[in-house]
């Protein structure tokens, strides 16, 4: 049952709506006042509020305003006997979803009350996905500098400061920036993201600027650059000390004058955009060495915020590991799978040079190599002298069924090493039937010669050799 909150002064108005609302199956709250409104909004968590215009002591739009500080997705609905275009575009330039006159039409009302329930619905359908969708882009810890971070961003995003984000490669900076992103005033409106690495350094003006039809071979058309792109939102130039310094020389001039001109272009073009760097370099080094402009290096470094590699925080190491797992069975539609507190253990104890992405892939080749529903330390052994090999295999085009192959071909040869090749031993070891494990083995052609456990296999595999 949904619950509608109605603050109106006047009796006859809340007798009515209580009749038509509690008709409908609605339970119905009531105040006489704002002050009192407010305050059992706060109590009853109404799915949607019907709020009048005019009343004594403070009126409904600065109820609105004090009723948007407290909840963004709150539908409210205004209703007023002396409404005017005016009101009516005041209360929805403050977040009201509808403006209603008295008095009241009881159809006109069902409707728009059915339509903000269903429109706050729908947003917070929407806002779920989003969480699911994005669950593994959030900055996960609980250490101290964590905590730092998690501080510095909540400062900081609501206002325009440049940000300057450092720290090694894998560490998370992606992260902070789409959190600083999500946590402004430009929430809203697109984030654009530029790697300048990975952007060949004739092509970089192009892409950050944009370019006209003609102004240079292949130009076959008008190009939108990423500051346009982002305007009204957040451009994330990403390894930005990878940047040409001709190009950093165009982007600091945007920074100062909020303007753009496309390549081939003879037109300035007027863009409002926040700006937030990252970059894995120590940039003081690279102005140093000429590779790095000093002007823009100020201009960017506002407010510097230092990402921590993974080994300085390996508390961090469990929290981390049980929601990659998750995500990842998740995300391959495996069964939800556990990891032992010796893993764990073992798992914080190594350097992680590649920082939490690197970990992150260490545990997914964890949940395609596990065979049961638990990842222990016999698991981390026998996968040492094959990780090497395995991480490799990222690197290469691949399905993620011949990956998949490749990895349980791999443990299942270190695991019959480890017993020996006593394959009812090594069936037992891994929790499967040993039917099932002669399967296998046939089908990766893990074999050897004089096994003693010869005379134990099913004739059609008896003769297969490695």
């Amino acid at each position: 049952m949904k619950t509608i909150l109605v603050i109106d002064d006047e009796q006859s108005i809340r007798d009515s709506l209580r009749m038509i609302l509690e008709y409908e199956k609605y339970e119905v709250h009531f105040a006489s006042d704002g002050e009192t409104g407010i305050s059992l909004a706060q109590k009853v968590s109404p799915d949607l509020i019907l709020l009048d215009v005019k009343m004594p002591g403070i009126d409904g739009l600065e109820v609105l305003q004090r009723l948007r500080q407290r909840s963004v997705d709150l539908p409210v609905v205004m209703v007023s006997g002396h409404g005017n275009i005016e009101t009516a575009v005041e209360a929805t330039k403050r977040g009201a979803f509808d403006f209603l006159p008295k008095p009241l039409d009881r159809d006109k009302l069902l409707v728009t009350v059915r339509n903000a329930l269903q429109a706050a619905r729908l947003s917070g359908d929407l806002k779920q996905l989003r969480e699911k969708v994005e669950g593994g882009r959030q900055i996960l810890g609980a250490s101290s500098a964590i905590s730092e971070i998690h501080r510095l961003i909540e400062r900081v995003a609501p206002t325009e400061a440049r940000v300057l984000i450092t720290g090694e490669n894998g560490t998370g900076k992606e992260l902070v920036a789409r959190a600083i992103h999500a946590g402004s005033k430009r929430a809203d409106k697109p984030m654009v993201e530029v790697n300048c690495a990975a952007i060949p350094p004739d092509l970089i003006e192009s892409e950050l600027f944009g370019h006209e039809k003609g102004s240079f071979t292949g130009a076959t058309a008008q190009r939108i650059g990423k500051f346009e792109q982002a305007d009204g939102g957040t451009l994330f130039l990403d390894e930005i000390g990878d940047m040409s310094l001709q190009a950093q020389a165009k982007v600091l001039r945007a920074l100062e004058e909020n303007t753009v001109e496309r390549v081939g272009g003879n037109k300035l073009i007027t863009v409002d955009v926040r700006v937030l760097a990252a970059t894995n370099k120590d940039l003081q080094s690279e102005i140093k060495k000429g590779a790095f402009r000093n002007d823009l290096f100020h201009r960017l470094n506002v407010i510097p915020l230092h990402v921590p590699p993974l080994r300085d925080r390996r508390g961090d190491v469990a929290l981390l590991v049980k929601a990659f797992l998750e995500d990842v069975c998740r995300r391959n539609g495996m069964a939800a799978k556990t990891i032992t507190d010796d893993a764990v253990e073992r798992l914080s104890a190594r350097e992680w040079p590649g920082n939490v992405r690197e970990l992150r892939n260490a545990v997914e080749r964890l949940v395609i190599l596990s065979p049961g529903t638990q990842i222990d330390v016999s698991l981390l052994d026998s996968g040492a002298e094959a990780s090497a090999e395995v991480g490799e295999w990222f690197g290469r085009p691949m399905k993620f069924q011949d990956f998949k192959d490749k990895a349980e071909a791999a443990f299942i040869k270190r695991q019959l090493e480890l017993h020996k090749w006593n394959v009812s031993k090594t069936a037992e070891a891994i929790d499967i039937q040993r039917s099932h494990l002669y399967t296998k083995m046939k089908r990766y052609g893990l074999m050897k010669e004089g096994d003693p456990e010869e005379e134990e296999r099913p004739d059609e595999i008896r003769n297969t050799r490695h």
